[in-house]
């Protein structure tokens, strides 16, 4: 029998295919090793889950199963909240163009493809929700988007909705090597001291811009003309949206942190290569750092100091930190050795898993629903074969909203977990297969 191209077609369909709602009976989870994270590890522990939301939590007996429900039996395995990446570009997304440096009206809701492969491969690699941001090449490169990893067959089954029912996000900003034109001419910045004025002067329009809002009050005739990016800059000034700020060299942290409080607003900094040199600054100004970590060398030149030890600087220091992959930087599916890695250098154990989950959760303000396993949060969860730190532990199952999304024993699902060319092009391979 010839099966071209079958397995493509196979492994697409459950995302062709619209979310299933959260389970209809209560789903019961028995007898694993529990780390619901901000709180203690339970050593054989019982989890309730009910129309996607954990109901109860605690250690085996404390918690009775309600009737009709499914039960899950754990035994040796441990079970987490699902894994919170700050910082990725899953979904084949671009953000701004060559037309201006400073784009805040581009949002990545409008080019992000939810079929693309890299999400299944974040799932198999234990996030269940995700910051996906446009490039750094823009001093501001557009809005980014905050999804939970649901499946479906559209953006808008992947959204997390805020209470005003916008779609929650923040906004991408960058400073440094990657938005310089050094003698290119054109818009584009070509020193360091000139990418800050440029900033400065789109936040000055945007002060301008809000004022004349608030002046104008409920009269239209007042009210100057609309302003996408002005808008957008707007709801940064008045702490609606979280700026993920690009950096890398300590120099330039500080130009982020004083340009934030120049306009009052508390930015994320993303990557902060060389934050370890200027952790008590950052501690000072209440900045939250989402930091990757990597086990190789290479890359650009203002990230040569890269230190396994950042992650122990900035907690000695009481910064909030988070870890990312800026898939493809790091894989999706290797995210759990950012704290392994971190923990090796001298992260606490503690604080490197809650820089997996709580930590990032906080960064995006979605603490009060996601990063924790506790009664009345999303039950967004992973199963593991063993302890989170060890480089043998695989994920088998990842679980949003009490439902399944990732499998390792159902071998569509192994292949993005395990799979190399299948699982980033959607294919097993190119030749036919003969029984």
């Amino acid at each position: 029998m010839t099966l071209r191209y079958a397995a493509a077609a196979l492994l697409a369909a459950p995302l062709l295919s619209a979310p299933a709602a959260a389970q209809s009976s209560p789903l019961v989870l028995e007898n694993a090793r529990i780390i619901p994270i901000g709180a203690p590890v339970i050593e054989k522990g019982t989890v309730v889950v009910r129309d996607g939301k954990v109901e109860a939590i605690g250690p085996a007996g404390s918690v009775r199963p309600p009737g009709g429900a499914q039960r899950v039996d754990l035994t040796g395995k441990v079970l987490m909240p699902g894994l919170v990446d700050t910082h990725s570009h899953v979904g084949g997304i671009a953000g701004a163009d060559g037309s201006a440096p400073i784009q805040p009206e581009v949002r990545v809701l409008d080019a992000l493809d939810v079929r693309s492969t890299s999400l299944r491969r974040a799932q198999a690699g234990g996030i269940t929700t995700v910051n996906v941001m446009p490039g750094s090449g823009h001093l501001l490169s557009g809005q980014t988007l905050y999804l939970k990893l649901r499946g479906g067959a559209t953006v808008d089954d992947f959204l997390i909705r805020l209470e005003d029912g916008r779609p929650a996000g923040g906004i991408k900003m960058a400073n440094g090597t990657n938005s310089l034109r050094p003698g290119g001419g054109g818009p584009f910045p070509g020193t360091r001291a000139r990418s800050a004025s440029l900033v400065r002067e789109q936040f000055v329009k945007a002060v301008e811009y809000r004022d004349k809002l608030q002046r104008a009050g409920d009269d239209p005739e007042k009210r100057p003309s609309r302003d996408l990016a002005m808008e957008a800059l707007v709801e940064v000034l008045e702490g609606r949206r979280t700026v993920h700020f690009h950096t890398h060299r300590h120099d330039d942290i500080l130009t982020v942190l004083r340009l934030a409080k120049e306009f009052g607003f508390t930015p994320v900094l993303q990557h902060a290569t060389e934050s370890w040199r200027v952790a008590e600054q950052i501690a000072a100004a209440g900045a939250p750092c989402s930091v990757i970590v990597i086990d190789s060398p290479g890359g650009k030149l203002e990230a040569v100091e890269l230190s396994m030890r950042t992650g122990a600087v900035l907690e000695k220091a009481g910064v909030l930190t988070a870890f990312h992959t800026d898939d493809w930087i790091t894989d999706s599916r290797l995210f759990l050795r950012s704290a392994a890695m971190a923990v090796r250098a001298g992260m606490s154990r503690e604080k490197a898993l809650e820089a997996l989950t709580i930590a990032g959760a906080r960064m995006l303000r979605l603490d009060d629903r996601v990063g924790s396993l506790a009664a009345g949060k999303d039950a967004d969860f992973i199963v593991l074969s063993g302890d989170p730190l060890s480089v043998y532990t695989r994920v088998e199952q990842t679980w949003v909203e009490g439902r399944k999304v990732f499998d390792l024993a159902d071998a569509a699902d192994r292949l993005y977990a395990v799979g190399g060319y299948g699982a980033v092009r959607g294919e097993t391979m190119h030749a036919d297969l003969e029984d």
